[in-house]
């Protein structure tokens, strides 16, 4: 299940077309990442762990876009 907060979603709408495009090409890098099962990601998305947030995970991709993210409850085997 992916749940989205509405601050997250104003945000996406606030990106241009060009950068959109480059947060869902860092998200399908993420996704496959997790994926692959090896328990990290690739140096480029830069996943990090935010401090004053346990729990919340921070990507970072072109220079400058950021997001947050947590995980959720596991997902079965083969979903």
């Amino acid at each position: 299940m992916n749940e989205t907060l509405p601050r997250f979603t104003a945000d996406l709408h606030r990106l241009s077309p060009a950068q959109r495009h480059r947060f869902r090409q860092a998200v399908a890098a993420f996704v496959d990442d997790l994926r692959a099962g090896r328990g990290y990601f690739r140096v480029g998305l830069r996943v990090k762990g935010v401090r004053s947030a346990p729990g919340v995970f921070e990507l970072t991709w072109d220079s400058n876009g950021r997001a947050t993210c947590q995980y959720g409850p596991a997902i079965p085997t083969g979903v």
